[in-house]
């Protein structure tokens, strides 16, 4: 992309600078990412001189994707301003929801309690005191057409956090659908439904590792013949790097995980180009600026060339990476939170200029509590300032060319691909996660994080520096009350009482038959939801049949 001349010639004018900039007053302290890379005073043309621009950096909408998975970008559309919300009572979750979109939000995600999350009914005893704290209680069907009640579900899309269970929820969904006269086939949103980053990094599984796969496929599967337009998965290194790791690790764990699951699904049977253009992903929006644009870049690109060299893909569409993007919530502090707006509006932005489909901005007080009304406006408000106030969607792609952005983007990629080898060379990611290869990982990179900051090397604002005592919060707080889980627990009793037990006993009796044989567990699990069976019994019932995993100790 440069002209060889021109590039001996700068390299001796760069030399002759390096040394002006040796002899210059100098800060001492450690210029590094927040994944603790150092960073160089310059970059130049040199850093960047073997690049081809048609291979690595193109246009927009086009191979290798570096530029962004559409060809206007957010000239054609802007992206989805998705809230992460869901709290206490499913009443409740719809009122925020209805708040929510009345003022401005243009997508849901929904945020499930733990006691959801794990598969367990709300009156089961692991779920005493948690139930609607960290999200919205779902048991049965019931709950899910309150949550959605006003809202057209032909008409807005829904993106749902859950694992383990996410078969269970995507059919609940379904079935409110059915009965708002919404065909499955024009449903829009995703479920996470990433398996293998809780065994990673969150640990929000049920089920061993190969029965999690199946399912996975299961939905896949099903998705693709019946609901066209849902993304089947959304494969998610958020939580890898809310656990701690680098950007690179992010990166590459994630990828490792998409690789797996397009894997799984071609052992199934299937056509990589009739599944792949409905996978998405999901990435963490951290405080690096840099980094996590070059990192938005490395992924599109390292993920269009193994679709397409390695899985064969045809289909343009299965080689584009589409993915949502959260703010990083390990970055927030309890100190100050009033600085945690301007925190997340840094992230946020870097996301847009990464090229984002869909954004979700923390709010100030999660460190305490679900955010209250207040607090996630304002977080609403900082998408719809960057989108119409910044001028950042003007172009597309603008920092494309950044010598420093380039060099980040390629670093990662090489640092990503490094990964990829070595996953590979322990024999694929089951196994590293049974070895805990990626745990060990993870936590020295959190180590070395937290070290730099008890050391001073990294300066967190209100926390190591800029400290106030006696600092006292004056900003209002959500809390959840009690009586949520009293009334769940009661509602959940009268379902039990009236529904009928003999359908729910004859569908729940299948799903056993489908779960020991090979058959497709979606449709067994679409019968017991209509049948209001609740979440436990479904998940009791996988329980029996493929028991319950254990993760080693890793050392």
């Amino acid at each position: 992309m440069f002209d060889s001349k021109e590039l001996k010639k700068l390299e001796k004018k760069q030399k002759k600078w390096e040394e002006k900039f040796k002899n210059s007053r100098l800060q001492q302290r450690k210029f590094i990412t927040v994944s603790m890379e150092e960073v160089a005073p310059l970059y130049t043309p040199l850093d960047s001189k073997d690049r081809d621009f048609d291979e690595k950096i193109g246009f927009p909408g086009e191979y290798p994707y570096t530029r962004g998975v559409q060809t206007s970008m957010y000239r054609g559309r802007t992206w989805t301003m998705r809230q992460f919300s869901g709290m206490g009572s499913a009443r409740q979750t719809n009122e925020r929801y209805h708040y929510l979109l009345k003022h401005g939000q243009t997508g849901l995600s929904v945020a499930f309690d733990m006691p959801t999350l794990m598969g367990y009914d709300s009156d089961h005893v692991f779920s005493k005191g948690e139930v609607g704290l960290c999200g919205v209680a779902v048991d049965s069907l019931k709950d899910m057409e309150i949550i959605f009640d006003g809202i057209p579900l032909d008409k807005i899309s829904t993106s749902m956090t859950i694992n383990s269970p996410s078969n269970i929820l995507l059919a609940m969904y379904i079935a409110v659908a059915e009965k708002q006269g919404v065909p499955q086939e024009i449903l829009t949103g995703t479920t996470q439904n990433d398996i293998l980053k809780e065994y990673i990094a969150q640990k929000e599984w049920i089920y061993p590792p190969a029965p999690s796969m199946r399912l996975i496929v299961d939905s896949i599967e099903y998705c693709t013949k019946h609901v066209p337009k849902w993304n089947t998965i959304s494969i998610s290194g958020y939580h890898i790097r809310e656990a701690g790791a680098t950007a690179a690790q992010e990166l590459a764990f994630t990828l490792a995980d998409g690789f797996a699951y397009v894997e799984a699904a071609i052992e199934r049977g299937m056509d990589v180009d009739d599944f792949a253009p409905r996978l998405s992903f999901f990435f963490n929006a951290h405080l690096d600026f840099f980094e996590e644009i070059g990192k938005y870049r490395a992924a599109r690109r390292i993920w269009a060339r193994r679709m397409k060299e390695k899985y064969g893909a045809k289909n343009p569409k299965s080689m584009l990476m589409r993915f949502h993007t959260q703010t990083a919530g390990c970055s927030l502090t309890a100190q100050q939170p009033e600085n945690n707006i301007v925190r997340t509006a840094f992230e946020a932005l870097s996301g847009v200029l990464g090229g984002t489909q869909s954004l979700h901005t923390n709010s100030m007080d999660e460190t305490y509590a679900l955010p209250s009304e207040q607090a996630v406006k304002i977080a609403l408000r900082t998408q719809q300032l960057i989108a119409y106030e910044t001028g950042v969607v003007n172009t597309i792609d603008p920092l494309a060319g950044s010598y420093f952005v380039e060099a980040m983007t390629d670093r990662l990629e090489d640092e990503a691909e490094a990964y990829f080898d070595e996953i590979e060379k322990r024999g694929g990611v089951i196994q590293c996660i049974e070895d805990g290869y990626f745990q060990r990982e993870i936590a020295r990179a959190a180590y070395n994080y937290q070290k730099a900051i008890e050391k001073g090397d990294r300066v967190v604002v209100g926390v190591n520096e800029f400290v106030e005592e006696d600092e006292e919060i004056r900003i209002p707080l959500l809390k959840i009350d009690k009586q949520v889980e009293i009334d769940q627990c009661e509602m959940l009793e009268k379902l039990r009482k009236e529904r009928d037990n003999d359908a729910v006993k004859r569908t729940l009796d299948n799903l056993r038959a489908v779960a020991e044989g090979d058959g497709n567990t979606v449709e067994a699990i679409l019968e017991c939801v209509r049948a209001y069976a609740t979440e436990g019994e479904m998940c009791d019932v996988m329980r029996e049949v493929w028991g319950e995993y254990t993760e080693k100790s890793i050392i």
